[in-house]
């Protein structure tokens, strides 16, 4: 029997670059609220008392960046100056330009052209039977920590947490199925006065038990706030920047990353649209029974409609053969850009409640959906009887 430890980590809304993809992606969904055919790609960066944002807008939409940057503030709780930010008194910075032509005539669609991609690269899906998400379980534990943490802070239950806070979770696996929670590490701000032991014991309480009660053993070791203090946090202690946090958006490093960050950018960027096709592809495999474990990488070109490549892996746990998934995708999904927006009404302003606590995993997201389950089981069905 083979035992192997996995680790993955999440952070609550009020770490620095989450606070940047939350602005990010309120600019983001902002424009599409007016104007569905904006073309937005915003990076934000925040330290002490201040927030940056620059990058390329074309848009018909008429936007107040600085209010939105505060309500995104006064949202998490980054209404006080020990906290590093205020969002009544910090500066707030624009530099925003237009989308370069030269990109935007690749992209855009006519009656003699499809939709282009807006970037080359390659986009990494995911998904698992592990969790009834069909996500891995060590991040979903992580998210639903961090979720936690912000819960407890926001309804006062532990009325003494700040915005910042840190979660990991490590899990033992026997012949690669979770069995049990390894360790567990919650670091929360906090006020000045607080004693780490009322500390421990809320956290324990009020976040750990309710979340991870049922996969701890009496061997697993439970850590809060490590070095013994976090007053300090936010962009009072670090910078923030959008797209840093890539792999707990995604997997928490169970699968394979293709390095492009999500937050700030329409759908026509495949960084992001193709990211979410991927993981409606692996999930619907799974979904079906076709595979236990499944990663699904889709390639393109910029300005060229088609994926250059699809590539499917189930690591063995496959039902059918990874040949007929491929020719099942191309048949059964949509990997085209037009496509993509299309499926999963892209163009709407959905992107400011993807961008804490995962992009996947949540229910109520379009990419989400199992629609293909029953198509796909009749498919393989079909293929075993002709073996």
């Amino acid at each position: 029997m083979a035992k192997t430890l996995f680790t993955s980590e999440s952070v609550t809304e009020g770490h620095p670059d989450k606070l940047c993809d939350q602005v990010s992606d309120a600019i983001l969904d902002a424009c599409l609220q007016q104007d569905s055919e904006s073309r937005v790609a915003v990076e934000s960066l925040t330290k002490t008392g201040m927030v940056v944002v620059a990058g390329e807008i074309t848009t018909k939409a008429i936007i107040d960046v600085p209010t939105i940057v505060r309500g995104v503030l006064k949202n998490i709780g980054y209404t006080k100056s020990q906290y590093g930010i205020d969002a009544e008194t910090c500066a707030v910075l624009v530099h925003l330009e237009k989308q370069s032509p030269d990109i935007a005539q690749g992209v855009d669609s006519s009656v003699q052209k499809e939709q282009g991609a807006g970037d080359q690269g390659m986009m990494f899906g995911f998904a698992c039977n592990e969790t009834p998400e069909l996500m891995p379980l060590p991040i979903m534990l992580a998210h639903k920590l961090a979720h936690r943490l912000s819960l407890v802070r926001k309804t006062s239950v532990v009325p003494y947490l700040g915005p910042d806070g840190k979660t990991q979770v490590t899990i033992e696996y026997e012949d690669d199925k979770p069995v049990r929670v390894e360790t567990v590490i919650v670091s929360a701000q906090h006020h000045e006065n607080v004693d780490q032991q009322t500390l421990r014991n809320d956290l324990l309480a009020h976040v750990i038990l309710p979340v991870c009660g049922s996969w701890l053993d009496e061997h697993t070791k439970i850590l809060t706030n490590p070095t013994g203090r976090f007053v300090r946090g936010g962009p009072y202690a670090d910078a923030g920047v959008t797209g840093r946090k890539i792999i707990v958006d995604t997997y928490g490093g169970a699968g394979r990353h293709g390095g492009g960050a999500f937050s700030g950018k329409d759908s026509s960027k495949v960084d992001r649209s193709a990211a979410y096709a991927a993981r409606y592809i692996a999930k619907n495999i799974v979904g079906a029974g076709l595979a236990e474990k499944c990663e699904i990488q889709l390639a393109y070109s910029i300005g060229v409609a088609a994926p250059v490549s699809i590539h499917v892996n189930t690591f063995g746990t496959g039902k059918v053969s990874e040949e007929k998934l491929s020719e099942l995708i191309r048949t059964h999904f949509p990997v085209k850009p037009k496509d993509i927006v299309e499926k999963f009404q892209l163009k709407l302003p959905i992107y400011h409640k993807t961008c804490c606590y995962g992009h996947f995993g949540k229910q109520d997201l379009p990419w989400e959906a199992l629609d293909k389950v029953v198509v796909l089981k009749k498919e393989a069905e079909l293929e075993v009887a002709v073996k």
